[in-house]
């Protein structure tokens, strides 16, 4: 089970490992529309795009949601709304942000933006903030070197979000 934490600004969760961050992109998925933008920022290997598994197994899309790095973008067409992957680690800025043209799809489909803080926060004036923090002084799991625990905080920004909950309720 899920256990979401609302500090009265923004909701945070705990993930031990890729499922359990899965389950958390998944849960969230559940209070998104098309056109809701999600913003992903956290260190190299923080589960990002684990977290995003999650919200496209829960949207039904079709393909594996893998990093889209060297794509830049890639869209998820489903049953419902399309998930627009994108990564912008390579983006120098909104200017090169633009020029994705994200805002075409913007209306009917979810968009996430891995490493997008700082370059994508002009597409909507509505979104959620997630920020994953990785705890990298544990000891590796032999077994699962990825793992470790993580925490997922998701800030709302805008009118959209008022009275956001999360969790089972």
């Amino acid at each position: 089970m899920i256990a979401w934490h609302h500090d009265g600004q923004a909701w945070s969760a705990a993930a031990r490992d890729a499922e359990q961050m899965r389950a958390l992109g998944a849960d969230l998925a559940q209070v998104l529309r098309p056109g809701d933008v999600l913003v992903l920022d956290g260190p190299l290997g923080a589960g990002k795009t684990t977290f995003t598994q999650g919200i496209g197994a829960a949207l039904g899309v079709r393909g594996s949601v893998t990093s889209p790095t060297f794509v830049i973008a890639r869209s998820h067409p489903g049953p419902g709304p399309s998930l627009v992957h994108v990564d912008a680690y390579r983006l120098g800025g909104s200017i090169e942000v633009e020029d994705l043209d994200l805002d075409a799809d913007l209306d009917r489909a979810i968009t996430v933006v891995e490493w997008g803080a700082g370059k994508v926060e002009g597409l909507a004036p509505n979104r959620l903030d997630v920020v994953i923090r990785r705890d990298v002084g544990a000891p590796l799991d032999p077994d699962d070197p990825s793992g470790g625990l993580r925490t997922v905080l998701v800030r709302p920004v805008g009118s959209r979000w008022a009275g956001l909950r999360l969790g089972p309720q």
